[in-house]
């Protein structure tokens, strides 16, 4: 039995290295030696098959090949895995730090008072927390295998402390321990869990403004927030039930998980500072409040005491009912005093206590029992006292003035104390009825306002009050002229007695100053100038611009002995002519000084900025080359990297005089037709000498293409948005605000239809009969003439885009969600939107996946059921694909179209190439991507030096056998790229699959962006095509070109003077 369990181990598993044996005997070295064999090799197998995956991996470090098949799984790109397993982890952090947060705040919520109730919530929001990381990584893991592990259900909580434990009789409350996820949890629990977590939130917000001391706006708006958003995603969540395990549902929830880490963030800002300020505001508060109780009590017991020894005075005093009634308010004092320091203590107690309910929670009686009862208690008390006092005075017959001065001043304490107490009440009473906004001062100013404007009131106020005034006014005035008479009186009598007994004395002796003294210029009561002109002409380098401070002068003179050496006074006289420029005669001088300043400065000229370096095109940004695309499966995708390397712009004109809005070839190749915001439309002629064969464009060989400008389109009635071409390509549709216009390809307008709403977007039928015109939440079906033939109606939405199948059954939509099925609305986050399966026979939706990026534009392949869906901003775009499931479809992402840096995209992405099996997509700054469509490959990267401006659209010519392409720029340029004309499939033996580049080695450059885009663009396509006509009529100048090599070629059939310039 022994031997035989023993071997039967490791043959269970083969591979599990801990079966192996540590130490066999010698009679089973035998059976054991095999199997530790095939254990090693399968080890050895599998380390292969790592490093085989390795070396894939390596290939290219930017680009990495994808390996999705046609099964709706999740994606196993290198480069998505690590992106998300680091979006992942990032939400991780953030929660982490919120529960770090939430526990350092239980720990000093501690010490405060009625802390039971915010260290619940916090231990309850926790364990929410741990619920949620648990389900986002449980959806992460089965988005990203190979990147995001999975976890138990103990092991996603914070540190485990089981190991510290303590025995059951000395186990501490529920809150103190960590949060474990207990329950088990499925993805279809999404919905519930925010909810739940939207109601812990609240509970939180509530616990935490029960301390009245301190109120954080802060943690509040942030709080308020994340919940109205958790309610949001719970309520829109709903409405994929059974769904949660699809991956594009599963990538939904992934991105929510960054909109929620951002509330997490403010969350733990917020807790952070209220930590920081809160809490000791709300301790110190609380604290001082306990000690005010503690000083009342001592005061209580200190004053009981005063009353028992007094009433060992009165106590056997039972004569007479004066005695009794001293016996008795003395025992009420006592009683009272007790009660308040008995009462008092009570209090104290309960603030302290971290169990006790909030004061909202508690009835009203026992609140003012603990809160109110002490302090009128002891005013109680000591107006008893008081009153006893006075009539213990009495009835021991004390002396007159005893019980006089005993009666007045108890009088005037027990009157205080009343007021004072009234007051008080009053004040709270105030409060309470104005919630605040008035000070118990107002409300007593209204109330004197509204009695004096009373009748009565007024005559009794103002009748005294003018009395009185006017007596006052009598006695002021009758006593004023009897002082003035009086002293006029006096004045007389004094002179009439100093008359007899004056001498007369002389000027100098009285102190009057004749006119030609020099003090008289002292004496002049206007100030003399601030510049003196003395001061100017002793001091030669004193500058134009000196402050009054420095020069000015004294504006009074001292005269020695008396006043007698009148000529040294230094007074200025009023004729001398003044030296000091006047202010005109300043501010030229302070001019001057500055230019000389400025000049002085400019002969030591300050290095500016260097030219940047331009990089090449065959670069990255690090001034490397470009790395290798990697070896790639698919031979058909092989060949397509150096035809897409050779493409290259062959004309460039002005097509508009603002911003290219739309381009759309035309489904023949024959016409290019353009929008723009200059309020108008053209349309450019392509190609000459064409013939068709098989639906399929040709051209001669030797003969490149033209772009002529066929007609232009006014629109008076505003911007054009939109261009659509019918699928024979003889009629046009151009969108405006609120219409569309119906023209012939020869610019013959055939009808304008009004629509009065606001127009999103318009696209055609498959059959040419009737277009679709997107109108807020509904797509109206319209005939050419206007007539509306079906409306399809989508509830609580905003629609941007339409695009209808092949067979004309179904029409996909993309949109923004206006509000949930419960009638939520985002509070802070990014509003849902969704991509839109509608059948349009059975007038039902049939599946609608969520998304979180601003999505804009949708476009279908013409042979298979896949849509390209275009976001705004950065988000690359995507590949769905529709699935037949029954008689209904089913959406499922098939490829993220990843760029090699962050690029806002502009405008809709296209199919391109041959049965569309590329995808163009054209950025802001001016770069185009060109990705595969099935391996999501990105195959070439032309970069922004290379376009030479910021792009708005592209479009691609599907009916041309060669890749030709057209780009619109904010400037109103058009700009066509197409390959050389001497391109066949040999010249795959010309490039190297071993070192590719990102761009062309033989497109035209120059030394200086502002020389180039004089050289490369042409005045109009009529000197392009005169050009091509000179140089491109003859056969020796188009050997001579190829000759030359293919940049040459097509920079002298652009008709430019300067050569071409090839890279090594």
């Amino acid at each position: 039995m022994g031997r035989g369990s023993g071997v039967a181990d490791p043959a269970a598993n083969p591979n599990d290295l801990t079966a192996i044996p540590a130490g066999p005997t010698m009679d089973q070295q035998g059976s054991r030696g095999h199997k530790r064999k095939q254990t090693l090799l399968s080890l050895l197998d599998a380390l292969a098959e790592l490093s085989k995956d390795e070396e894939l991996d390596g290939l290219g470090p930017r680009q990495q090949p994808s390996f999705e098949d046609d099964r709706d799984v999740p994606t196993v790109d290198e480069h998505l895995q690590k992106v998300g397993a680091e979006a992942f982890n990032k939400f991780q952090r953030r929660v982490m730090n919120l529960d770090k947060e939430l526990r350092n705040f239980a720990n000093a919520a501690r010490q405060l008072g009625s802390s039971v109730g915010i260290l619940s919530s916090s231990y309850h929001l926790r364990g929410r927390l741990a619920q949620i990381l648990y389900l986002f990584r449980e959806n992460a893991a089965d988005l990203f295998p190979r990147k995001v592990q999975r976890q138990s259900r103990e092991s996603i909580s914070t540190t485990n402390l089981s190991q510290f434990r303590k025995g059951k009789r000395h186990r501490a409350p529920p809150h103190v321990h960590n949060p474990i996820v207990m329950e088990k949890l499925d993805p279809e629990d999404f919905p519930e869990q925010l909810q739940m977590f939207a109601q812990d939130v609240t509970t939180f917000l509530d616990c935490l403004n029960e301390f009245p001391e301190f109120t954080d706006e802060a943690v509040n708006s942030a709080v308020l927030a994340l919940e109205g958003d958790l309610k949001y995603w719970a309520s829109c969540l709903k409405a994929y039930e059974g769904q949660f395990k699809y991956p594009a549902v599963q990538r939904y929830l992934h991105d929510l998980g960054s909109e929620m880490g951002e509330h997490l963030d403010n969350i733990t800002a917020s807790l952070s500072v209220f930590i920081e300020i809160g809490v000791p505001t709300i301790r110190f508060a609380q604290k001082h409040a306990s000690q005010n109780l503690l000083n009342l009590s001592t005061v209580a017991t200190f004053f009981s005491a005063v009353t028992a020894t007094t009433m060992q005075f009165s106590f056997d005093m039972t004569d007479g009912p004066l005695a009794n009634a001293v016996n008795s308010f003395w025992f009420t004092s006592l009683v009272f005093s007790i009660g308040a320091a008995v009462n008092s203590l009570l209090g104290v107690t309960w603030k302290q206590a971290m169990y006790r309910s909030p004061g909202h929670r508690v009835p009203w009686w026992v609140l003012i029992w603990i809160k109110r009862s002490p302090l009128a208690f002891l005013v109680l008390s000591v107006a008893c006292f008081s009153i006893g006092l006075v009539l213990f005075a009495y009835s021991s017959h004390q002396h007159q003035i005893t019980c006089t001065l005993t009666t007045v001043f108890s009088a005037c304490s027990i009157v205080g104390l009343a007021a004072v107490s009234i007051w008080f009440a009053s004040e709270r009473w105030t409060f309470s009825r104005h919630n605040g906004t008035k000070w118990l001062a107002d409300v007593l100013s209204e109330t004197k306002v509204k009695v004096k404007s009373t009748r009565g009131a007024r005559w009794l106020i103002y009748e005294p009050r003018a009395m009185a005034w006017t007596c006052t006014r009598w006695t002021k005035r009758h006593f004023r002229k009897l002082s003035d008479a009086v002293s006029e009186l006096s004045a007389r009598t004094i002179s009439r007695l100093g008359s007899d007994s004056s001498e007369k004395l002389t000027d100098n002796e009285r102190g009057i100053i004749t006119p030609t003294s020099p003090m008289t210029a002292c004496a002049s009561p206007e100030p003399l100038t601030p510049l003196s002109p003395a001061i100017r002409r002793g001091g030669s380098d004193t500058g134009p611009l000196l402050p009054n401070v420095q020069v000015r002068a004294n504006t009074a003179t001292s005269v020695a002995n008396g006043g007698e050496d009148d000529g040294t006074a230094s007074v200025l006289s009023d004729n001398m002519a003044p030296l000091v420029p006047t202010g005109r005669g300043r501010f030229a001088n302070a001019v001057r000084a500055v230019i000389k300043m400025r000049a002085a400065s400019t002969a030591f000229p300050v290095g500016g900025r260097h030219a940047r370096r331009q990089r090449t095109m065959s670069s990255d940004g690090n001034g490397k080359e470009a790395e290798p695309v990697g070896v790639l499966k698919n031979s058909r995708v092989g060949t397509l990297v150096p035809k897409l390397r050779s493409l290259q712009t062959t004309q460039s004109f002005e097509a508009h005089l603002a911003l290219v809005r739309h381009l759309q070839f035309s489904p023949n190749g024959k016409f290019l037709a353009t929008s723009s915001w200059d309020k108008t439309s053209v349309i450019f002629k392509v190609g000459v000498s064409m013939t068709v064969h098989g639906g399929v464009v040709h051209r001669p060989i030797g003969i490149q293409e033209t772009f002529t400008s066929h007609r232009v389109l006014a629109h008076p009635q505003g911007f054009v948005g939109q261009v659509a071409w019918s699928p024979s390509g003889h009629l046009l549709l151009t969108k405006l605000g609120r219409g569309v216009k119906v023209w012939t390809e020869d610019g013959v307008c055939r009808r304008t239809i009004d629509r009065r709403r606001n127009v999103q977007s318009i696209t055609w039928l498959p059959g040419g009969e009737a277009f679709l015109s997107v109108e807020g939440s509904d797509v109206t079906k319209l005939d050419l003439n206007g007539a509306v033939l079906a409306t399809y109606h989508f509830d609580r939405m905003v629609l941007h885009d339409v695009a209808v199948t092949q067979d004309g059954v179904r029409m996909v939509c993309v949109g923004t969600l206006t509000a949930s099925a419960d009638g939520f609305h985002p509070s802070k986050c990014r509003a849902e939107k969704q991509i839109i399966a509608y059948n349009m026979v059975k007038e039902e939706i049939e599946n609608r996946v969520p998304v979180l990026h601003e999505v804009r534009d949708i476009t279908l392949a013409r042979h298979d059921h896949v849509a390209l869906v275009s976001y705004e901003n950065k988000a690359p775009p995507q590949l769905w694909k529709l699935d037949p499931v029954k008689d209904s479809v089913r959406l499922s992402l098939r490829h993220t179209y990843m760029p090699k840096v962050p690029v806002d995209f502009a405008g809709p992405s296209y199919f391109g190439g041959k049965n569309d099996q590329l995808v163009l997509c054209a950025g802001k700054a001016g770069d185009i991507h060109i990705w595969d469509r099935e391996s999501g490959t990105l195959l070439h990267h032309i970069r922004s030096q290379t376009v030479g401006g910021d792009l708005t659209c592209i479009a691609w010519n599907h009916a041309w056998d060669t890749f030709m392409f057209a780009t619109g720029s904010h400037d109103g340029g058009v700009r066509i790229w197409t390959t050389p004309l001497h391109f066949s499939a040999s010249f795959d033996s010309l490039i190297p699959p071993s070192r590719p580049t990102t761009t062309p080695a033989n497109t035209p450059r120059s030394a200086s962006p502002a020389r180039f885009d004089a050289d490369y663009r042409t005045d109009s396509p009529t000197v392009q095509m005169s050009a091509e006509s000179q140089e491109g009529t003859t056969e020796s100048t188009l050997e001579a070109s190829d000759a030359r090599g293919p940049g040459a070629s097509s920079t002298t059939l652009i008709a430019t003077s300067r050569p071409a310039e090839t890279s090594s």
